[in-house]
C-alpha cells in the first residue's frame, strides 16, 4: 500500500530529473500528499510523444465508471494483477506514467497504536513511482502501483511502491508499447541498499499537516 507520499523538488529540478519538454509551473513543496489530492505526472501520448507534466488526481476512476467514487478505492494497483484487473488493464497497456516523488510514508502496528516511518532514496533526488492513468468525464486521474516489499520495507510493512530505475523510464511511458509481459517485468521491488527509512511523528496522520515537520525524525 502506498497512501501517503512528498514531493520536495523544485520544478526545475523535475524537468531535468525527468527530461520534460518544459519547465513546469512553479508548485509549493508537498509533504503529506494524500488520496484525491492532485498528484504530479509524467505522460507520453500518441498527441503528444514527448515526456511532459500532468496533474492528476489521486484514486484512478475507470473511464466507464458511473460514479467517481470508485477512485477512492483505486490509489493503488497490484503488480501481480494490474495486467489483468478490469478497473487497470486498458490503462497498463495504454496510459502508464511516472510519478515523481521524493519519499513515502507507511504505517507500523505496534503495541502502542501505528507508528508511521518515512522512506526514501539514500542518494537525495527525485524518482518515480510507476503510475497509470486514465480520464474520465475531463477529469484525469491516476494510480501507483505497488509491489512486493523488499527486505527493508518488509521491518514495516509487506507492500511498497514500484520505484523505477530512470534506464526504465521509456520503456514504461512508451504509448505504443502493449508488451504487457516486459512490462510487468520492470514491477519489482527496489534495492534496499539504496533505500533509508526512518520514524516521523504522528502529525502525518493528518492530511491538513503538510509541512517539513512531517518528515523531521521522531524523537525515540
Amino acid at each position: 500500500m502506498c497512501g501517503r507520499f512528498t514531493l520536495i523538488f523544485s520544478a526545475e529540478e523535475l524537468a531535468e530529473a525527468f527530461e520534460l519538454d518544459e519547465v513546469p509551473a512553479s508548485f509549493p513543496p508537498r509533504y503529506n500528499i494524500a488520496p484525491s489530492q492532485p498528484i504530479a505526472a509524467v505522460l507520453k501520448t500518441t498527441a503528444r510523444p514527448v515526456r511532459h507534466f500532468s496533474l492528476l488526481r489521486w484514486g484512478l476512476i475507470p473511464s466507464w465508471s458511473k460514479e467517481p467514487t470508485i477512485g477512492n478505492r483505486l490509489i493503488n494497483a497490484r503488480a501481480e494483477t494490474v495486467a489483468e484487473k478490469p478497473s487497470f488493464r486498458t490503462a497498463f497497456k495504454r496510459r502508464r506514467c511516472l510519478i515523481p516523488a521524493s519519499g513515502y510514508y507507511e504505517w507500523q502496528k505496534q503495541e502502542r497504536g501505528k507508528q508511521p516511518f518515512y522512506f526514501h532514496l539514500r542518494r537525495e533526488q527525485p524518482f518515480a513511482f510507476a503510475g497509470l492513468w486514465e480520464t474520465w468525464q475531463d477529469i484525469p486521474t491516476g494510480t501507483i502501483i505497488t509491489t512486493q516489499a523488499n527486505q527493508l520495507s518488509q521491518q514495516i510493512h509487506d507492500r511498497m511502491p514500484v520505484i523505477l530505475k530512470p534506464q526504465d523510464y521509456e520503456e514504461w511511458l512508451d504509448p505504443n508499447n502493449q508488451d504487457t509481459a516486459k512490462l510487468q517485468s520492470l514491477l519489482k521491488p527496489f534495492p534496499s541498499e539504496e533505500m533509508e527509512i526512518y520514524p516521523v511523528s504522528n502529525q502525518v496522520n493528518n492530511p491538513a499537516n503538510d509541512s517539513s515537520e512531517c518528515i523531521v525524525p521522531a524523537e525515540e
